[in-house]
């Protein structure tokens, strides 16, 4: 390593979600047992990762997804209930599995239910699963009493931070008030610290990204139809500097998720002037968009001293 450094090139062309990011790292050789050790020292319950290999566009891919055990389960992620057509949406809540069409965790965008209602942080345990919330205090208390690396603590939690400034501002909150749903906080933070610690795995110094890819139109949520980028993605793209290319796509490319990646750990927007590929990973995202190939690619390269 003396006259190289590890950098990570994120193609943004097709979007970005925090699962497309996991399974494109996983790809690039990131080990799966290390990730398994790592997350199981997280101390949250209710979840496994199934990593599997599809095609996406005739493209080999990685697919890294999140399952929750049945209580914590959220039927919201129906492409149906989330880009319109009115009939199916009567039926989305009626357990039928969508095998977890989350191209990530819809549900982040839109979970500003009144918290206050919620007693002001005296979260009786009485409340579903579904109606819990989780601060950034109580994300950032799950990441530090897990067992990652220093390194790993540091990168999940400076995603957090920028995904709960960006909400917090589109809500009129302060990130330290700003809530994640329960639901979409496990999904979240599984995906966050598996990014976080797969990058630790491959050794990554620099990220670079370019730019990233959007679609257009809208997506529901709970108060209603959202434009595309929503808020948060909005909020993150400008508080990260991030350039954006619109596509050809009706739909949603970049997640909260996957821009607050991009917005706390990119190191660079310009490609090396010279580098040597050493491994690419393809992670597949989980919509199958039109006009779009459907994966993350990301390159792990050398750069000439």
């Amino acid at each position: 390593m003396s006259n190289h450094q590890h950098t990570l090139i994120i193609d943004g062309t097709s979007g970005i979600s925090g699962d497309m990011t996991v399974a494109a790292l996983l790809d690039l050789g990131a080990s799966e047992e290390h990730l398994r050790e790592q997350l199981a020292t997280l101390p949250v319950d209710g979840f496994t990762i199934a990593v599997t290999r599809v095609s996406k566009h005739g493209i080999d891919a990685c697919d890294f997804d999140v399952q929750l055990a049945e209580e914590l389960e959220n039927h919201d992620h129906d492409m149906a209930w989330l880009y319109g057509n009115e009939a199916a949406a009567e039926h989305t809540h009626e357990h039928e599995h969508h095998h977890h069409d989350h191209g990530e965790h819809e549900h982040e965008h839109c979970h500003e239910h009144d918290h206050e209602a919620h007693g002001h942080g005296h979260e009786g345990h009485h409340h579903a699963h579904h109606h819990h919330h989780r601060s950034l205090a109580d994300v950032t208390a799950i990441i530090d009493d897990s067992q990652l690396s220093d390194g790993a603590k540091h990168r999940a939690l400076a995603i957090f931070t920028a995904l709960a400034a960006a909400e917090a501002k589109a809500h009129g909150k302060t990130p330290e008030t700003v809530m994640f749903h329960e639901v979409g906080a496990v999904d979240s933070i599984v995906d966050v610290c598996s990014v976080a610690i797969c990058l630790d795995d491959l050794g990554i110094e620099d990220i670079v990204v370019e730019s990233l890819s959007e679609g257009h139109g809208t997506i529901r949520c709970a108060h209603g139809l959202m434009p595309i980028p929503v808020p948060a993605v909005v909020n993150l793209c400008q508080a990260g500097n991030i350039a954006l290319t619109p596509a050809p796509v009706a739909g949603e490319l970049v997640t909260p998720t996957g821009a607050a990646i991009v917005a706390a750990l990119r190191t660079s927007e310009h490609l090396p002037a010279r580098y040597r590929i050493k491994a690419v990973g393809y992670g597949a995202g989980k919509r199958p968009y039109e006009g779009c190939s459907g994966t993350l690619r990301c390159l792990l390269v050398h750069t000439d001293a």
